[in-house]
Order: C-alpha cells, then sequence, then structure tokens
C-alpha cells in the first residue's frame, strides 16, 4: 500500500466530520502490526484482549500493567501510519487519579502508545481529565465494559430499557465533553448506537453497536479465524488462519517423523 499520512488522535476525531468510516483492528505483535499497518488500519488498539486471545484467561482481569505495556512496546516498533491505542487493564487507573496518570505515563513512555483507551462513564471523568491534562489522548468505552463483567453480570447486550440508555447517553456526553477524543460502543442494539452516534461529536468505534457508528472495531485474531472458541454473532470472518496453521505444523510433524525433513538442499 502507498505511503499514508500519520494517523493521530485529532486527525482520528476530524473523519467523524469528514464522514470518512474509522477502521480498527487490534494488534499484539510486531508483525501483525506492520500487516495491519500495510492494510490500511487508521487505529491499532492493544487490546486488554490479549488476555484471553494471546495469554488464555477467561477473561480481561488478570492481565497486568506491565505486559500491556510489553505488547503495546511490540506494536508500537513497527512505527506504523496507524494511531497506536494501549488499553489500561483492569485495577491500573480505577484506584486513583494519580494511578490512572502513571499508568497512563507508562503506556505511552515505555510502551510507545499514542493514546490510551479507559472503560467507563461519567464516574471516570476525573480520571480522563487528569490523563489528558498530562498531554495523554484518551479514548472512552462504554457500554458492555468487559473489566465489569461481575458487575454487569456477565456478558450481556447493555442499554435495553429507557434507564440504561438514558445513562448510556449521559456517559457518552460526559466523555465527549471531557476531551476523548472517540469513544468505543460495546454490545448495545444498533438503535442506541445510531442514537449515540448522532448525538456526540466525537467518533464511535463500534463493537456489535451496529452500522451507524462512525467507525468499527474487531478483534484481529476473530476476523482471520485464529481462534480455538466461540466467536460472537457480530464478528465478519475474514479468513482461516486456523487451518492454515493446523496443516502447515502437521505436515512439518509427518515430514520431520518420516525424514522428508529437512534435506541436503535444505541444511547449512
Amino acid at each position: 500500500m502507498m505511503d499514508r499520512k500519520k494517523r493521530t488522535a485529532p486527525s482520528i476525531t476530524a473523519m467523524k466530520k469528514a464522514g470518512e468510516k474509522i477502521a480498527v483492528l487490534t494488534a499484539y505483535d510486531f508483525t501483525t502490526a506492520r500487516l495491519l499497518d500495510e492494510a490500511g488500519v487508521d487505529v491499532l488498539l492493544v487490546g486488554d484482549s490479549a488476555a484471553m486471545v494471546v495469554l488464555g484467561y477467561e477473561n480481561t482481569l488478570p492481565v497486568s500493567l506491565d505486559a500491556m505495556i510489553l505488547l503495546t512496546a511490540a506494536v508500537s516498533r513497527a512505527r506504523p501510519a496507524a494511531l497506536v491505542v494501549g488499553d489500561m487493564p483492569f485495577m491500573s487507573y480505577q484506584a486513583s487519579i494519580a494511578d490512572a496518570v502513571r499508568s497512563a505515563g507508562r503506556m505511552v513512555k515505555e510502551g510507545g502508545g499514542e493514546a490510551v483507551k479507559l472503560e467507563g462513564g461519567r464516574k471516570i471523568v476525573p480520571k480522563i481529565t487528569a490523563v489528558l491534562e498530562a498531554g495523554i489522548p484518551v479514548m472512552g468505552h462504554i457500554g458492555l465494559t468487559p473489566q465489569s463483567i461481575h458487575e454487569l453480570g456477565g456478558y450481556r447486550v447493555q442499554g435495553r430499557n429507557d434507564e440504561a440508555r438514558d445513562r448510556l447517553m449521559d456517559d457518552a456526553t460526559a466523555l465527549a465533553e471531557a476531551g476523548c477524543f472517540s469513544i468505543v460502543l460495546e454490545a448495545i442494539p444498533w438503535q442506541l448506537g445510531k442514537e449515540l452516534s448522532e448525538a456526540i461529536p466525537i467518533p464511535t468505534i463500534g463493537i456489535g453497536a451496529g452500522p451507524h457508528c462512525d467507525g468499527q472495531v474487531l478483534v484481529v485474531n476473530d476476523i482471520v479465524g485464529y481462534v480455538t472458541g466461540r466467536v460472537p454473532k457480530f464478528v465478519r470472518s475474514y479468513g482461516d488462519t486456523k487451518s492454515v496453521v493446523a496443516d502447515a505444523a502437521e505436515g512439518f510433524v509427518k515430514d520431520v517423523k518420516s525424514g522428508e525433513y529437512p534435506s541436503i538442499d535444505e541444511s547449512y
């Protein structure tokens, strides 16, 4: 792909005004970041979903800040034109404003992230404000917030009734007014995704939030079929990497066992 202009937090915000949809994918390593960037992705989100798809945990809660910094650094070393956003993991910012600023600072200073993502609505605005005052752009995240699964009662669609709708509308407004450059909307009815997207001036990035959001984000492992468990119904598959890897590994094992690999020509 031809060289692209570097994406920044302000340029992502400006895409909404320009009517340009925003493509976001997760990335957790150098090589994948390079490939996704060459494909034209606008934002590379180093998601705490790495806890499940990379580290094998059942949910996002166990992944540490140190681990997220390590993954963010790997992605940032690809020097992508895409904006690199580091996901702030559970308990890296919830306890205090000081923790939020310190953790966000590490994501940028040590991880090379160009922005951070925090889950939560109006109640975390003081922390978002402090992070922004430290010069670090913030992506918000409301709806289904995986770091709050115990409070929410599991991975459930949010905003189904009027009270929940009003709360999400208030949260989105608060995050926009606080200065977030975009907001992830996860697992909400498409009608609410449309309403929220029309109500706030900053981009909405949907994941299971319908087609009317200003952009969409998915986990890269899901779209390339590199998974072993259930895939959410809102995921569209664009490849079958699992079969490619399995077939290649089986072929290697077969050739090693039979003595077919390596040949003389494949030796030093």
